[in-house]
């Protein structure tokens, strides 16, 4: 009999022992008491359920395989037969006589993703159908605003890959909610924000000469065109610079004093600067350039920034001769004349490079005048040339348009002519902003007379139509 007993005993052993113990997890699925063939359907058949994507309001079912998952389901069945046949034969049979059955060691999922082709999944077939793209504002036509754009969404793709692979590792956690990123309206294009501000003119009706330089200083785009009665022109007019060919004037100071500034030199540039007094000016280029040429000097110096349209050929003081006659592209052009002053004469957007020099040179140290004048310029110089030109407080043309408490270096240039008329006027400056910084440089004229009013108007719509381009409110 106790043979009997124990010979259907080892039958009974040698049957479960074919098949997994009781409690056997492979993959985090209970395979107890399944056999191989089994054991490996069930955990196909978990892995192979589709994973759903829930983002935003859709619903998507993809397959495992899409996402480039795959088992590696022979080695965690090696794994687990070896986990099964582990203990001795006789040792394990005896311990199954006494109802001792050890609980097995959990088998862990082995598998293998292509994340290349679950990102490309993402980027390919959800991002395209189901990211929403935030729309940019519009300008509205005749006036100085925009039409405020919408946000937009897009799929956090590095935070997808984590969610999608932890739920293609699980065989019942298989729905994902992935997030998204908000996204501002962006601007419109700088194309977009020439025609508005050729509209801003146009319904200005204005009818003289309007040429006007934009500079982005973070991305270096440019906005350069001219009108004359509304019209296309080319660009580069030569216009009177009036005051603004005080900005040269500085360059070239700073160009030849030492740092930090004298304090005698400190006092005439605050009077040339910021009040626009002319004999400052006279005394600045005789006392520091040179007493008889000073101002051919300043042209030099711009020539030599390669400016071919900006010079300063005589002192301001009544009846100051004019030392030499300077002719340019700008003023030997045929189809458009403004008369200029043979005094002194710019384009704005010559003037509009000369305070991107200067912004340059102070916001990193660098550009064409360090380049070009070594050793003569230094960043606390141009920033000292930027205070001076804060400190230009007129509260008319470009700053006129702006929100109180913007910051603007500037400098305005405006002259009564020999008819006792106003004819140019122009303003160019570095706008501070927080949606951006840029340079502004703007000058009109008109052949009759330049009313001062509706010109002072124009440039300030002109100024805060620009301002509201980069400050535009987000929804």
């Amino acid at each position: 009999m106790a043979v009997l007993v124990t010979v259907f005993q080892l039958v009974s052993y040698s049957r479960i022992r074919s098949i997994f113990p009781p409690g056997m997890v492979i993959a985090g699925m209970p395979v107890g008491d399944l056999d191989q063939q089994q054991a490996a359907d069930r955990i196909v058949q978990a892995y192979s359920v589709a994973v759903e994507i829930h983002y935003g309001d859709a619903v998507i079912q993809v397959k495992p395989a899409v996402l480039g998952f795959e088992l590696d389901l022979e080695s965690m069945m090696a794994a687990a037969d070896l986990e099964r046949i582990n203990q001795p034969f006789w040792s394990a049979f005896w311990d199954y006589l006494w109802n001792r059955v050890p609980t097995p060691s959990e088998i862990p999922l082995r598998y293998s993703i292509q994340e290349d082709r679950l990102r490309s999944y993402l980027s390919t077939e959800i991002a395209p159908r189901y990211d929403q793209p935030a729309s940019s504002s519009i300008p509205v036509p005749g006036s100085t605003n925009f039409q405020s754009g919408h946000a937009g969404t897009v799929m956090d793709v590095d935070r997808a890959v984590i969610l999608l692979e932890d739920a293609l590792k699980s065989p019942t956690a298989r729905i994902v909610s992935l997030s998204y990123n908000h996204v501002n309206p962006p601007r419109p294009s700088f194309q977009n924000l020439q025609i508005l501000l050729k509209q801003v003119i146009s319904v200005d009706t204005f009818d003289g000469e309007a040429e006007l330089y934009l500079l982005d200083l973070q991305t270096n785009q440019e906005i350069h065109f001219a009108l004359q009665q509304g019209k296309d022109v080319p660009g580069d007019i030569a216009f009177t610079a009036a005051s603004t060919i005080k900005i040269p004037i500085m360059v070239s100071i700073f160009h030849r004093i030492p740092e930090p500034t004298p304090k005698g030199i400190d006092d005439l540039l605050t009077g040339m600067i910021e009040a626009s007094e002319n004999g400052p000016a006279d005394q600045l280029m005789q006392d520091v350039i040179n007493k008889d040429t000073g101002p051919l000097e300043v042209t030099k110096d711009m020539q030599t920034l390669g400016l071919k349209d900006t010079f300063l050929a005589g002192y301001f003081y009544a009846g100051a001769p004019l030392l030499k006659k300077i002719t340019t592209p700008g003023n030997q052009r045929t189809d458009i004349n403004t008369g200029p002053d043979p005094y002194n004469q710019t384009t704005p957007a010559e003037m509009g490079m000369l305070l991107d020099d200067i912004y340059q040179c102070a916001d990193m140290g660098g550009g064409a005048l360090v380049a070009v004048f070594p050793g003569q310029f230094t960043q606390n110089k141009c920033k000292q040339m930027i205070t001076y030109l804060i400190g230009n407080k007129l509260p008319m043309l470009i700053t006129a348009g702006l929100p109180e408490g913007t910051q603007i270096a500037h400098k305005h240039g405006w002259i009564t002519e020999s008819d006792g008329l106003l004819h140019t006027i122009g303003d160019a400056g570095i706008v501070y902003t927080p949606g951006g910084n840029y340079v502004l440089s703007v000058y009109l004229h008109n052949q009759t007379q330049l009313l001062f009013d509706p010109a002072n108007k124009l440039i300030a719509d002109l100024s805060r139509a620009v301002y509201n381009y980069y400050n535009q409110p987000s929804q």
